[in-house]
């Protein structure tokens, strides 16, 4: 209590892009409305540098803008998969059009238990679900 330290567990890891346990129920939406409620509860110093501290579930510790620009990162993911379901690409288009690229040298991962392309696999996914109608 009274240390401005906020423990994200498992919905910020800075080491890689979020794992989205569909299985379980989990979304990229509910990861964007977790990591959003962090940024509001957060408090930042100076130029909004230092202030409350946001533990990851792996990574580094943090401060708001960085949970703001991971945040950012997922959002902007989001709407170019989107766009892209929208327009009628197949998962393997969406993969051939880089939507990750510019992050992938900071989150990417080519091997172990999550890689990049299970995550594009999950967007497309949710994605496919949200502009066929579905919730």
């Amino acid at each position: 209590r009274k240390s401005d330290v906020v423990s994200a567990g498992g919905l910020l890891d800075t080491s890689r892009y979020p794992v989205i346990d569909t299985a379980a129920g989990g979304s990229l939406q509910g990861i964007i409305a977790g990591l959003t409620k962090i940024i509001e509860i957060t408090i930042p110093e100076r130029n909004a540098i230092g202030g409350t501290l946001v533990i990851p579930g792996r990574g580094f510790i943090c401060n708001e803008m960085d949970v703001v620009e991971y945040r950012n990162m997922l959002v902007i993911v989001r709407d170019r998969v989107q766009d892209l379901v929208r327009k009628g690409s197949t998962l393997q288009q969406v993969k051939a059009a880089g939507v990750t690229l510019d992050y992938d040298g900071v989150y990417g991962e080519t091997r172990g238990p999550w890689t990049t392309d299970m995550f594009i696999d999950a967007v497309y996914r949710e994605a496919s679900a949200r502009v066929g109608g579905r919730p």
